[in-house]
C-alpha cells in the first residue's frame, strides 16, 4: 500500500528526496502516514483536498483486493 502511495506521490512534488511514506499494519487496518517539504504540502493536498482524496481512493480501492481498510494521512 504504502509503494502505491509513494509512487503518486514522488510524481507530483518538486522535491522528492523530502517525502517519506511510512505504513502501520493494525489487523486489518493500514495507516499510510505521508511527510513532504513544507513548500510541496499544498502540491499533495490540492485545492479543497481534491489531490489528497483522489489518492486515498486509489489507495482504498487496492485495499479492497486485499480485503483491508487503508487510511492515508499527510503529517
Amino acid at each position: 500500500m504504502s509503494e502505491l502511495v509513494r509512487t503518486v506521490v514522488l510524481r507530483l512534488v518538486e522535491d522528492p528526496s523530502q517525502v517519506q511514506v511510512t505504513e502501520k499494519v493494525d489487523g486489518s487496518v493500514v495507516t499510510v502516514e505521508v511527510r513532504v517539504a513544507p513548500e510541496d504540502m499544498g502540491r499533495v493536498i490540492g485545492k479543497g483536498g481534491r489531490v489528497i482524496n483522489a489518492i486515498r481512493t486509489i489507495a482504498k480501492v487496492a485495499a479492497t483486493k486485499e480485503n483491508v481498510k487503508v487510511f492515508v494521512e499527510v503529517v
